[in-house]
């Protein structure tokens, strides 16, 4: 061997449909561990799968062949970019991101670039930074509308409206919670995409109550309760393979009645929240907790706040 023949072979080999299906099937059973299990699940099992991923496309002939390789690379890196945020690397995830990007470019697919980039701000709205999620959600649209995909639409909206309650902005963060709503219907009946597949009705409420909350928490808590039956709604639909998403939506129901001082029935939520974040492996998850504190250390006299707080300390010490 002349040790070039590894990388020489693989340019000869010729790279099909089987092969991009097979990456597909890949992608779709390490996702599923990541919304179940959480990102440190299956994360180390995403980035070792990237090298592979990437040499196949030096064997593709086929212009087809080579849009959809390109699409399931860029899905893997997308999920690599996911995993890494969920535990807490968000320099790895912006990397895995623009790899992603870069691949769902030379694919040339929209609604894919929509999804990236959502995810992205998503991960900047998670470290406080706004105006950035806001100015990646915008780019997002623009690829969501030239992919003509409403429910890439429908995820965009929503996430914007978040951003803007984060910003205290009433007014435009419940026309874009409307406007998504809106999307969301008019998506009904289209098959979504693997990487939009997640966001069904449950996550749709889970969205709803999610602003809301983030409403409750910056301007009043009214928002708080007008958000509480889109939250039930959304924690009642989550199945099995959503733990990751349930336990996010019991932290902000557990929030949003701490905040009202339902502190009996924050506890009992808050926790079903920690059972949940406790075998999830997400430290995204666990830092979410602190709202939920916070909102209880409001109430420091009374037993029910200070036993969330002592939980959800016991908690953070035990995943150091």
């Amino acid at each position: 061997m002349d040790g070039s023949g590894g990388r020489d072979d693989r340019r000869g080999a010729r790279v099909g449909l089987a092969d991009a299906r097979r990456l597909e099937d890949v992608v779709a059973e390490l996702r599923g561990l990541d919304y179940r299990y959480g990102g440190g699940a299956c994360q180390v099992a995403v980035e070792s799968r990237l090298p592979a991923a990437v040499a196949l496309l030096d064997g593709v002939t086929k212009t087809v062949v080579l849009a959809r390789l390109c699409t399931a690379v860029a899905d893997l890196y997308n999920l690599a970019g996911w995993t890494n945020f969920d535990q807490d690397r968000p320099a790895a995830a912006l990397a895995a991101f623009a790899r992603a990007l870069d691949l769902a470019v030379q694919a040339g697919n929209d609604d894919l670039q929509a999804n990236i980039r959502y995810r992205v701000g998503r991960l900047h709205l998670h470290y406080g930074a706004v105006d950035a999620a806001l100015a990646e959600f915008a780019r997002g649209r623009e690829a969501a509308l030239l992919a003509h995909s409403k429910l890439a639409l429908a995820i965009l909206s929503a996430n914007q409206a978040w951003a803007h309650a984060k910003k205290a902005d009433v007014a435009e963060a419940l026309t874009y919670l409307r406007r998504a709503r809106e999307e969301f219907a008019e998506a009904e009946g289209r098959e979504p995409s693997p990487w939009d597949a997640f966001f069904g009705a449950a996550d749709m409420a889970a969205m709803v109550g999610t602003v809301h909350g983030e409403l409750a928490q910056v301007v009043d808590i009214r928002h708080g309760r007008d958000g509480i039956p889109a939250l039930t709604d959304a924690i009642a639909g989550y199945g099995r393979g959503m733990t990751r998403s349930r336990s996010l939506t019991l932290i902000w129901l557990a929030t949003v009645h701490a905040l009202d001082g339902d502190l009996d029935v924050a506890t009992a939520v808050g926790e079903e929240a920690i059972e949940l974040a406790v075998v999830l492996r997400s430290p995204r998850t666990r830092h979410r907790l602190h709202s939920l504190s916070a909102a209880a250390r409001r109430f420091s006299g009374n037993a029910d706040a200070r036993e969330i707080v002592d939980r959800v300390g016991d908690l953070g010490q035990s995943g150091r």
